[in-house]
């Protein structure tokens, strides 16, 4: 398949050069837990509002790569039973949490989809929030959710990479160029491959910052693999540089037949 081929060739180009991740401290992959958390109240969005429109009363709702769960809980009491996928332990632990404070029925399952999907069962809408740039092997990821959805699968995706609000950061510090590819209309075409009629919706959207400038210095610092030593360096690059408040994002959806 010509899409899924380009989709991953386009994920692999973020790839981080060997030679600048051997002078890393640590891993920069890092999905802090803190920046997953959800608020009380969940203000509705386009892709809450596909998810919440093809789920009968009482319905069941999947949320891949969950987090905190805000995907799932947007949903509020019409969701009867919410199961939460997540290979961190902790944003398991905040979705049975945010769960048992809202009285709704949940399961979790810890692995990667499509990994451990025989593990879980078939829900009426299935979702995932801000996880197909982490996925190379996109056909059986989508296969995956499609197989669990009885009515409607959505996915959320910003229009561009998550980590490309940090171009200019790696041309500053590592005079490095990054990709800005792929986007959702590549996971459009993949669909189309796969025989998938989808609809798209491009809005705009809060962004999700982290909580305060020491945070952010420290996560940024990280993701850019650079050593605690360049702490104030990365805080004066964040100050002159200021994250824009709102990001585009983009919802993606189709129903499920046969």
């Amino acid at each position: 398949m010509i899409a899924s081929h380009l989709w991953r060739e386009k994920l692999e180009s973020w790839a981080i050069p060997q030679e600048i991740v051997d002078l890393a401290p640590e891993s920069p992959w890092i999905h802090p837990a803190a920046l997953f958390q959800i608020p009380h109240i969940i203000e509705m969005n386009p892709s809450h509002d596909k998810a919440f429109e093809a789920l009968p009363d009482n319905g069941s709702f999947l949320d891949i790569g969950c987090g905190g769960g805000i995907a799932a809980f947007a949903m509020g009491k019409k969701a009867g039973r919410v199961i939460g996928i997540d290979h961190q332990h902790q944003m398991l632990q905040m979705f049975t949490e945010n769960s048992q404070s809202r009285n709704i029925d949940s399961v979790v399952h810890e692995g990667f989809w499509p990994a451990i999907s025989n593990e879980v069962e078939v829900a009426d809408v299935v979702a995932a929030h801000h996880v197909v740039y982490n996925v190379l092997e996109i056909v059986p990821f989508i296969s995956a959710m499609n197989s669990h959805a009885r009515k409607r699968v959505v996915i959320e995706m910003p229009q561009h990479h998550p980590l490309s609000n940090l171009n200019v950061a790696w041309k500053h510090f590592w005079n490095l160029d990054r990709p800005n590819k792929p986007t959702p209309k590549d996971l459009l075409n993949v669909l189309s491959e796969m025989g998938i009629t989808a609809r798209l919706e491009l809005w705009e959207g809060q962004m999700r910052a982290d909580r305060d400038l020491e945070q952010a210095v420290e996560f940024t610092r990280i993701r850019l693999c650079l050593p605690p030593s360049r702490d104030g360096e990365v805080r004066d690059f964040l100050i002159d540089h200021p994250q824009p408040e709102t990001r585009e994002l983009a919802t993606i959806w189709w129903n499920v037949t046969g």
